[in-house]
């Protein structure tokens, strides 16, 4: 039941991302696009009292085909409302107005979206865009983890949010290596040495510190502390306590990595996979790690591509189906308008883009214009054909390495198989 509850999230996740990149890309000519943010303890009767009001002040509106579009937005929102007693219980967010589409054509669109998270704002905006900052935010990862790796010669820092690394600083030492200066005395030479040293690790524990304390919500988000580095120089720096108190406090393990610059910090958190357990962006690199693996055996399960992953669905092949969360890709079923031809295609829409403005050509049999007659986005139709069979179906971010192969190298479908097929 876990499991299906976190795949529900992603999805939920997915379709909620879209849905507000689709409200970002509407544009409406004047302040004519109504945003409406009703939170969850507003009585629905001030709402539409205050839209009744608002229709009233658009008397005032000079343009005539402002004052118009403004009205039917009003009008359309006043008729949903009808439909709700009081707010959901996490509020109610509506979208609405006569947006612009191809050429010079426009359309009085309205989008109502129960959010994720409950709304703590009530707002009423007419603009030429859609409010969507407070929607957005909840996109944002509510937990975050320091990233800190170092030896003697240099450190780097950054940021774990839920399945992206997020660099963001370094510095470099001054730390003389292990062989002294012809006549430079050993103990002088250690002595000279552990002061570098400690001047290093007291720089790193400052600036790093600094970094993770000016975390938004810090005692809220962060969730602590992972070092990675070489031994002893972690074990050194974490015994010398030189992070600030309310870090040093939230360390949640030592790990050894190779490298401490950049590309530490994905060691690092491939090193702490057993002490991030549950974090969305472990359980996603191994399930990338498992399919590249099957990839390069001579008798993998493993399957990428729209066509070959289609027929392994269909007879129940697929075990774990994959999909890139940067798939921006509908299935179309046309039909011509004169004839019985009928056809089903996936086309790419591009953000800000929708069918209608796609070509969508004439008929091979009789040169007539082709029609659209239903969409479904991929995602959600190939994750239908995945539950039909009982395949699990996982999101996968491109926020690291092999997240960004699967999108830029498969296409961003794959599957790792049940059983070897010829497809």
């Amino acid at each position: 039941m876990a499991e299906e509850s976190e795949m529900d999230d992603a999805r939920k996740r997915y379709d909620f991302k879209k849905t507000l990149e689709k409200l970002q890309s509407q544009q409406g000519d004047g302040t004519e696009l109504i945003t409406l943010y009703i939170p969850p303890d507003k009585q629905i009767f001030d709402v539409t009292n205050q839209l009744k009001d608002e229709f009233g002040q658009c008397a005032n509106i000079k343009s005539k085909q402002t004052r118009t579009n403004v009205q039917s937005a009003i009008s359309s929102i006043l008729s949903r409302l009808k439909y709700y007693k009081r707010p959901p219980a996490k509020g109610l967010a509506v979208f609405c107005g006569t947006v612009r589409l191809y050429g010079d054509r426009t359309d009085l669109q309205c989008t109502i979206i129960e959010p994720p998270e409950p709304l703590n704002l009530y707002m009423y905006r007419c603009s030429s865009n859609f409010e969507l900052d407070p929607l957005k935010q909840m996109l944002e990862e509510k937990y975050v983890y320091g990233l800190l790796v170092l030896d003697r010669r240099e450190a780097y820092w950054g940021f774990l949010r839920g399945n992206r690394i997020e660099p963001i600083g370094g510095a470099t030492s001054t730390v003389p290596g292990k062989m002294r200066k012809g006549g430079q005395s050993a103990a002088r030479f250690g002595r000279l040495r552990e002061i570098a040293i400690n001047e290093f690790y007291t720089k790193v524990g400052e600036r790093s510190s600094a970094i993770f304390l000016a975390e938004k919500d810090f005692f809220e988000r962060f969730k602590g502390v992972l070092i990675g580095g070489p031994s002893p120089t972690k074990e050194e720096f974490e015994a010398g306590s030189y992070l600030h108190h309310e870090i040093q406090k939230k360390i949640i393990g030592l790990f050894d990595v190779a490298y401490t610059n950049e590309d530490g910090l994905a060691e690092l958190v491939d090193a702490a996979k057993d002490a991030l357990k549950g974090m969305g962006v472990v359980k996603e690199k191994e399930f990338m790690q498992r399919f590249l693996k099957e990839l390069v055996k001579d008798a993998g399960l493993a399957a990428y591509g729209e066509e070959s992953i289609r027929k392994n669905l269909e007879i129940g092949a697929v075990d774990t189906l994959l999909l890139s969360a940067n798939l921006r890709k509908s299935r179309l079923r046309v039909k011509c308008q004169s004839c019985d031809y009928t056809h089903e295609r996936t086309i790419n829409v591009e953000p800000g883009k929708t069918v209608r403005d796609i070509d969508l050509g004439s008929c091979p049999k009789c040169t007539a214009p082709i029609i659209l007659e239903e969409e479904t986005d991929i995602i959600d139709e190939l994750a239908k054909l995945a539950d039909a069979s009982s395949a699990k179906v996982e999101i996968i971010s491109d926020d690291f390495e092999e997240g960004s192969i699967l999108f830029t190298a498969f296409g961003g479908i794959a599957a790792i198989l049940r059983y070897r097929t010829g497809y």
